[in-house]
């Protein structure tokens, strides 16, 4: 997924996403919550620390 596909499927600027991903800032709750939605509507996973550190992966397609 690219920057401008995450920003509008979160519903926030484009400007939000890239300065999240340079690590220029975090976003307001709101902002993180909408992306983080995107995010895991589009298939993406979040896994909670197990050991190993945190982590994502993308669930499984169902055929």
């Amino acid at each position: 997924m690219d920057q401008a596909t995450l920003a509008n499927a979160a519903n926030v600027s484009r400007n939000t996403v890239v300065s999240f991903e340079k690590g220029q800032r975090t976003p307001n709750p709101n902002n993180l919550t909408a992306i983080r939605t995107a995010l895991e509507t589009a298939g993406v996973i979040f896994v909670d620390e197990n050991g190993e550190g945190a982590g994502v992966r993308l669930r499984k397609r169902v055929e």
